[in-house]
């Protein structure tokens, strides 16, 4: 006999899947779970049909489901009204990182526990923030569709190429990801390296980086923090935002705040969509303020095909470094998603819910607090 159903919501790999075993994130491959829900007397109910409500499958099956999971990547919306419509639900699971796709004040209202993966994807959005600045400020749109247009103008390309050594570069959020961006941010002997944050690194992760920028490049104290985000973007040659999205930074880069920002400065966004507001981004690297944008996050996932970001361009074609929402979603990352999503399941069916602190959003009615070094 059933305990209930789990619902399983992600994007379809097809033929991908097939080939990749390793796509554990396509709806083909379950997140390699099915055998172990079923095992604990749980049926398993899998869909790619999410929206729009209240005609989808994710709105017919969530009446019945105990257990809901989702990824960031292919969210499926836990709204306030989808959560009055689903009596039995009791867990919300991200099999990632970031769940503002959930109505948290909902939740927290039907006492709906409310979990993610945390630590499983940082390391790959922080290479993939690496990868879109080095794409951007190197130019390489350019030369890449040179390469494969069958061109060479070499000053086409060099007029928009710079070297990322010695620039300023800043970070909008200094938690996991924003961390191991400055990082790797290093190895690139920068000029100074700011972030921006509701409070300081502690002060040996700041030494640290220190330490390490004075064994690399002779120079010591490049890490600081600024505590006006205006001050910050107007001496950044390129600012990566690393924040989660909540109140307080939703429509943060808008056309006021891009307004300070360097002339010809780029700005990268693998956090979440929303924190930009689209058209305002758009307009500001069709006019030459930004000299580029990139990212994998969009303000609606998947992205209409009308999206200003897809056709986001300055004249010379070399502005635009959007992809997919991928960054978190490597197939090392996949693993580490998949497993921690086993691991959450297990506290639940085990009755002991003794979650990983880090990995809890909203528990018994209440947001849950979280250290420092717990933080995305």
């Amino acid at each position: 006999m059933s305990n209930g159903s789990v619902l399983l919501v992600l994007y379809e790999g097809g033929k991908h899947a097939e080939e990749q075993e390793k796509l554990l994130g396509a709806i083909e491959n379950e997140l390699g779970i099915r055998k172990y829900i079923e095992s604990n007397g749980y049926q398993l109910l899998t869909t790619v049909d999410k929206d729009p409500e209240p005609s989808s499958a994710v709105d017919e099956h969530l009446k019945d489901a105990e257990i809901v999971i989702t990824t960031p990547f292919y969210p499926a919306y836990i709204t306030k009204s989808r959560i009055a419509q689903a009596p039995k639900l009791k867990l919300a699971i991200t099999a990632g990182v970031g769940s503002d796709h959930v109505d948290l004040n909902a939740a927290n209202e039907r006492k709906i526990t409310v979990t993610e993966v945390t630590g499983s994807n940082v390391v790959s959005v922080a290479e993939h923030v690496i990868m879109t600045i080095l794409v951007l400020i190197r130019n390489y749109n350019g030369g890449h569709s040179q390469a494969v247009n069958g061109e060479w103008d070499i000053a086409g390309v060099a007029k928009h190429e710079y070297d990322l050594e010695d620039k300023v570069v800043s970070t909008v959020g200094a938690g996991r990801i924003g961390y191991r961006v400055l990082e790797r941010l290093i190895a690139f002997n920068p000029k100074k390296l700011l972030y921006y944050d509701y409070q300081d690194l502690p002060p040996e992760a700041v030494k640290r980086l220190n330490d390490v920028s004075q064994l690399l490049n002779g120079k010591g104290d490049v890490v600081q923090r600024v505590e006006k985000l205006e001050d910050m973007v107007s001496q950044s040659d390129v600012v990566t935002i690393n924040a989660p999205l909540h109140e307080g930074t939703r429509g943060l880069f808008n056309k006021e705040l891009i307004s300070h920002m360097k002339n010809g400065s780029y700005l990268v966004n693998t956090a979440r969509g929303a924190i930009c507001v689209a058209e305002d981004v758009d307009a500001a690297v069709k006019s030459g303020k930004l000299a580029g944008y990139g990212g994998d996050v969009w303000d609606q996932q998947p992205a209409p095909k009308d999206h200003p970001w897809r056709s986001m361009d300055n004249r010379d074609h070399t502005a635009n470094a959007m992809t997919v929402h991928i960054s978190g979603t490597s197939l090392d990352a996949q693993e580490r998603y998949a497993l921690g999503v086993k691991n959450i399941l297990e506290s639940y069916f085990s009755k002991k819910f003794d979650y990983r602190p880090q990995d809890v959003i909203v528990k018994d009615g209440k947001y849950a607090t979280r250290a420092y070094g717990q933080r995305k």
